[in-house]
């Protein structure tokens, strides 16, 4: 009996695991929302400079597939201001990447992002500002 308390515990532990994962990646919440609805609740900061006009540069190539203020749009596009999306784990290089090349389905399940043309990498880093300011006015850093 002793033995199978560590494994019932790993077990019961791994479950949660699991289960949260897919809740912080949507689970079956994106399925249930209805399409183009925001994804996320972002709480929006005071914006200036470079965030500032990172914020229109995204609202011009950016929000029609990732929503207003980067909450994405269920069936579209997933929100940027997610976990997923932290600078540790998509670097700044790693939308510079996207919007130049696009970018293979790999976490979400709303197919391929295509290149985003006629955007600048100083409009990259401005989208990128914008995009970290509100990552971090909403706990992710």
């Amino acid at each position: 009996m002793r033995h199978r308390l560590p494994l019932v515990a790993g077990a019961a532990l791994l479950l949660a695991a699991a289960g949260g994962f897919s809740l912080l990646v949507g689970g079956d919440d994106t399925e249930k929302t209805a399409a183009g609805a925001p994804m996320a609740r972002v709480a929006v900061p005071e914006l200036a400079g470079v965030a500032a006009r990172g914020r229109d540069l995204f609202d011009g190539a950016c929000a029609v597939c990732h929503g207003e203020n980067a909450a994405g749009r269920a069936g579209i596009a997933p929100p940027l201001v997610h976990v997923i999306y932290e600078p540790a784990h998509h670097a700044d290089g790693a939308f510079l990447l996207a919007i130049a090349r696009g970018v293979r389905q790999h976490h979400w399940s709303f197919g391929d992002m295509p290149a985003v043309p006629d955007v600048t990498q100083q409009d990259v880093a401005a989208i990128i500002a914008y995009v970290r300011a509100l990552q971090r006015a909403n706990g992710i850093y």
